[in-house]
Formats: C-alpha cells, structure tokens, sequence
C-alpha cells in the first residue's frame, strides 16, 4: 500500500514558479514510479511527468518540456515536479500518482494522492 499526499501548490502570477511535493508512506515507493497529472475544470485528467524508481528515466508531455522537471529523492520518500514560466492554461489540480511501471495514462496508476490546486494569474 502507498499513500500519497501533495504540496506546494497556490496563486502564482504568470511567468513564476512553483515547485510540488508528493510525499509517499511505505517501503514500496523506492520501487515504484511516479508520475504528475493534472486536472483543469471541465477537462480530462492529463498527464505531465513521469519518472522511474530510480529517477533515471524521465518522460513528459510534449507541451510542457523544457518548463516541467520531475524529480526524486528516494530517501525521503518524495517526487518533486519543478514548474517554471507559469503560464494561466496551467491551472489545474495536481495529482501524484504512483505505480510499479512508467505508465502516461491515468487509468493505468492504482494509487493517487488528493490533489494540491494550483492557479496561475495573468
């Protein structure tokens, strides 16, 4: 079992940053990959990061390369999603989401946290 619980979101203004946390309880993280969606209002979840369980491998939704960086740190337990030049079509929900294989789409991830908003204002 894996519990996830996010972090780090708020109001930013256009072209800020923000940096998200998902903590992970249980010894089953460090095997696990993990990955950020998110969720704008009356839109489909959609994916944004991937990583695998030793941060070695990294993937991203073609939009947001170059502004998006994930990260881990296996030993506190967390993956880190880096936004950068903030831009309002990125309000949403952000969800972590964490599985034992890399995976883009949302139905394919068993366990997710409860979400951190995030508002970007022009």
């Amino acid at each position: 079992q894996v519990q996830l619980v996010e972090s780090g979101g708020g109001m930013v203004q256009a072209g800020g940053s923000l940096r998200l946390s998902c903590a992970a309880s249980g010894r089953i993280f460090r095997s696990y990959a993990m990955a950020w969606f998110r969720q704008a209002p009356g839109k489909e979840r959609e994916f944004v990061a991937t990583t695998n369980w030793s941060g070695s491998t990294t993937y991203y939704a073609d939009s947001l390369k170059g502004r998006f960086t994930i990260s881990r740190d296996n030993a506190k337990n967390t993956v880190y999603l880096q936004m950068n030049s903030l831009e309002p079509e990125d309000t949403a929900v952000y969800y972590c989401a964490a599985d034992p294989d890399l995976h883009r789409t949302p139905s394919a991830y068993d366990y997710w946290g409860q979400g951190t908003q995030v508002t970007v204002s022009s």
